[in-house]
């Protein structure tokens, strides 16, 4: 089973949301769409999904022209960020519901239902009512109702983001779990990197509704193709800066420049844009980081075991990210130190040089 999309577009008006994209999503591992707010991930997951109309192109599911048809003729499930239940209803009936309309035994609509509730942990809830449920049962109740219906296709548009952490984190790591060897083609869209590589898979990158790189997503996260790419698989933003190569230095200011290695060495004379993740620029030399950055502090942030400082570098804002708690006085200079090994080097045109 696969979903294929040939040269799919979206538009509303004059306005095209989701420009030319040719991609093929496979059954047997998670599908991510990860991008910013706007940059087309539920629009995209609506055209798979039969909720929006397609301006051009085909869209093919296990090498069937879905194009016009309906989302009830799709197979499909749709999972929102949003609670999504009928407050009317058990949560029983809630996850049978899709079976009754499908016509279903009464006796497999209740194996069914019984054996998504054991997965998702809502057997003593069955009888409760979405209003007496915590927002992370309620979610659990619209999972199991994706998996009970056994589609072929699973949409996750950001279903965890009205979570708090703590849940975030359990639902996270169960969903692969959860969809394994069910043969649906599951597609999960967010905005969070970090749980983009929690998930695995394959991952497609999204900006300004199109698709800018996919392929497994471990290997694009360490090798973008573009610095758009580096850009969307960062957070906090991917630091950069102009850099222009003489030999084997590059030298960014006249305060910094290192020595290059490997492919980096072997690029021609001239310009070129250098980008390195926040968690590679630290506030102290290391064994890896020892390239020097003398920056003012900007901003301060310590979010759980991290510390954030923004800081500016000639024209350019950066960002260092470092575990633990790190103190940093607001105006003041400071010197951060850049690991060389993780810098990533984008020619004129953007696409990824060494």
């Amino acid at each position: 089973m696969s979903i294929e999309l040939r040269g799919v577009v979206k538009r509303i008006g004059a306005i095209t949301h989701i420009k030319p994209t040719t991609l093929t999503l496979e059954a047997g591992r998670f599908n991510v769409l990860l991008g910013a707010t706007g940059s087309g991930k539920t629009s995209l997951i609506k055209l798979m999904a039969g909720l929006d109309p397609v301006a051009e192109g085909t869209i093919l599911m296990g090498g069937r022209d879905v194009t016009r048809l309906s989302p009830q003729k799709r197979n499909i499930s749709l999972v929102h960020q949003f609670f999504v239940n009928y407050p009317h209803m058990t949560v029983f009936e809630n996850i049978a519901s899709p079976l009754r309309v499908a016509g279903m035994a009464k006796s497999e609509i209740e194996d069914r239902v019984r054996e998504a509730a054991a997965l998702l942990q809502l057997t003593p809830m069955l009888q409760r009512r979405p209003q007496e449920l915590s927002g992370g049962q309620q979610q659990r109740t619209a999972l199991a109702r994706a998996i009970v219906k056994q589609s072929q296709a699973v949409f996750l548009d950001e279903p965890l983001a009205n979570l708090d952490y703590k849940l975030r984190e359990e639902l996270r790591d169960q969903l692969p779990e959860l969809f394994a060897g069910r043969g649906a083609v599951v597609v999960y869209a967010t905005s969070e990197p970090e749980e983009a590589l929690m998930l695995g898979g394959s991952t497609a990158l999204m900006d300004d509704g199109r698709v800018v790189q996919f392929g497994p997503t471990a290997e694009i996260y360490r090798h973008p193709a573009n610095l758009t790419a580096a850009s969307v698989f960062s957070n906090p933003p991917i630091n950069r800066a102009q850099i222009v190569k003489r030999g084997d230095e590059a030298r960014l200011n006249a305060d910094t420049a290192w020595t290059l290695t490997g492919a980096a060495a072997a690029l021609a004379d001239g310009p070129y844009t250098v980008a390195i993740r926040p968690n590679y620029v630290l506030p102290a030399r290391t064994e890896t980081a020892t390239v020097p950055l003398n920056g003012r502090v900007l901003i301060t942030e310590i979010s759980g075991s991290d510390s954030s400082a923004h800081f500016s570098i000639g024209e350019e804002n950066w960002v260092s990210l470092a575990h633990g708690v790190h103190s940093y006085e607001i105006g003041a200079d400071h010197r951060f130190f850049m690991d060389p090994s993780k810098c990533f080097y984008f020619g004129p045109d953007g696409t990824l040089a060494a």
